[in-house]
């Protein structure tokens, strides 16, 4: 059984947004004014959701409930698109009106195709079955509700002693395409009944992020919709407000954001390979993610990897093309811990038996040493198949 934050209630309705089948609108309401932050994409084309969001946030951080649909994303709308997810909050309201929960008060995100209008109709038929199982439904509910092409929900969850007490952290979230992070790729919330200030816990989910959300590609492309949100409502009654506090709550909401990642690249569609880069030597951190990225984006690299394929001389080139600035005869290539390049040239063992049982495993490390500085960074990184091609050619079939 899940172990939820205190003060939190779900909902969920099959709207028919995509399909009539299944849930495909969710909603998490705290039962108390809690802390709200937000990390968003940084593509231009920013879907209206993503608009309504910084907005609210910008004028107070704070927020009650967590608004989610899939199916529909909102993104490149106008002003009709705008007026439309404002008027969602408005419906979110009404249906936890038992709540108390005022239109400001709610944080809109949404996932599917772009450039289509919200089926509005929809949304207000769906209301009061959203509203009749607020309270009832759970959080995997919700975390169900957000999939697209996911394959499983993402949910983790977590206890944390502290100084003041004991504190319950739980994340969700959604993410099988169009992942790239420049900021957190997909949708995500996070949640605890710890009482933290808004300033505090702003800057906690921005650190989190950075090690997790924005550490993993899946196809190199960064969505409009991407967001993040997390609420802190202080139901435990543990205040979070010193140092040490601060520091072990911002080490478990990254270590649960880094599961949650994990599981993104692990369901990415069609994929069947993690493969964990590292890059360390670096003149800085920047450049290691450059080099990490050039690696784990590489169409050549992605489909080695599926083919199960010790091919790492387009490891080697995709680096070289990275913008990183290095030495190549400096640079070390290790493969499932086996030294496969240095001093500019392969290792004289036999690479292709050596490496062929540590490329048929679902988790492939590859570790870079460019002696250049201190600069580190890891990226996950799934493979590219025919799987990825077919999903993605049909995807609005």
């Amino acid at each position: 059984m899940t172990i939820v934050p205190k003060g939190y209630s779900f909902g969920v309705a099959a709207a028919g947004f995509k399909r009539p089948d299944r849930n495909d609108l969710g909603i998490i309401v705290s039962h108390g004014e809690a802390s709200a932050a937000g990390v968003f994409t940084t593509n231009r084309f920013q879907a209206a959701p993503v608009l309504v969001c910084k907005e609210l946030l910008a004028e107070r951080p704070l927020a009650r409930a967590l608004l989610v649909s899939s199916g529909q994303a909102n993104a490149c709308t106008g002003a009709e698109g705008l007026a439309n997810c404002r008027e969602t909050l408005a419906i979110a309201a009404t249906a936890a009106k038992a709540l108390k929960i005022e239109p400001e008060d709610v944080l809109p995100t949404s996932t599917g195709v772009i450039g289509a209008q919200l089926k509005m109709d929809k949304w207000a038929a769906a209301a009061p079955q959203l509203a009749q199982s607020l309270g009832t439904a759970s959080a995997m509910d919700v975390a169900k509700a957000m999939m697209t092409t996911d394959t499983f929900p993402k949910l983790v969850a977590k206890t944390l002693s502290l100084p003041g007490g004991e504190v319950r952290v739980l994340g969700m979230c959604k993410g099988a395409g169009m992942i790239s992070p420049k900021m957190a790729t997909m949708l995500g919330f996070i949640l605890t009944d710890a009482d933290v200030e808004p300033k505090d816990w702003q800057e906690l989910l921005s650190s989190a992020a950075d090690r997790s959300f924005n550490a993993l590609t899946v196809d190199g492309d960064t969505s409009t919709n991407d967001t993040v949100l997390a609420l802190a409502n202080g139901a435990s009654r543990v205040a979070v407000r010193d140092a040490k506090s601060l520091r072990l709550l911002r080490a478990c909401v990254t270590e649960l954001c880094q599961e949650l990642s994990y599981r993104i690249v692990q369901d990415a569609e069609g994929g069947t390979k993690v493969a964990h880069i590292t890059v360390r030597g670096a003149k800085s951190n920047a450049q290691a993610e450059l080099a990490a990225r050039a690696i784990g984006n590489s169409p050549l690299v992605k489909t080695a990897l599926f083919g199960c394929d010790p091919n790492w001389g387009r490891i080697v080139a995709a680096l070289g093309r990275s913008g990183a600035e290095f030495e190549a005869e400096a640079v070390v290539l290790t493969i499932g811990g086996i030294l496969v390049f240095e001093k500019g040239q392969p290792s004289p063992e036999d690479l292709d038996g050596l490496l062929a049982p540590i490329m048929r495993h679902q988790d492939v490390a590859i570790e870079l040493d460019l002696h250049a500085g201190r600069g580190s960074f890891t990226l996950l990184a799934s493979d590219l198949t025919k799987r990825y091609i077919e999903i993605n050619a049909d995807y609005r079939t």
